[in-house]
């Protein structure tokens, strides 16, 4: 599975912003619902808030990867947003977020999340990699980084 296959151009959003961690919950959900993804949109959402609950998915370094893993999602998929003046979502080094990617997975025994969690993690581990996604000017152009 690709990362690449997973995002659609109508779940990213290269110019967010927001008021905070539960308005940027919210706008990822929303991104990730344009997909046709997510069978059940509240059921989604209260998953994600859900699991962000048990711990932030503020990774540090302006990164942040919520996810939920729900009967409510029809196919895994990935939302992703750019935040140029970051947003507070608690994360690990206190630091604002200005990446954030949400996945989405159906609730199926393989546990696909964590293998685009694995997957996300080590590309965003390239401080390279993340600058470029962060300065990216159209979708097509992040589509093409990623």
């Amino acid at each position: 599975m690709r990362i690449r296959d997973l995002l659609a151009a109508e779940s990213i959003e290269l110019n967010g912003s927001a008021a905070g961690k539960q308005d940027v919950l919210n706008k990822m959900v929303d991104l990730m619902a344009k997909s046709g993804k997510i069978r059940d949109v509240e059921t989604y959402r209260k998953g994600v808030f859900a699991r962000e609950e048990e711990g932030t998915t503020g990774i540090g370094e302006g990164i942040a990867i919520p996810h939920c893993k729900s009967a409510a999602v029809k196919q895994a998929g990935l939302a992703a947003m750019v935040i140029p003046d970051g947003v507070d979502f608690d994360s690990l080094d206190g630091e604002p977020v200005h990446l954030l990617f949400l996945i989405a997975a159906p609730d199926t025994a393989d546990n696909v999340h964590l293998d685009v969690l694995s997957k996300l993690s080590v590309l965003l581990m390239d401080e390279d990699f993340t600058n470029a996604l962060k300065s990216a000017k159209t979708v097509d152009e992040f589509l093409s980084i990623i």
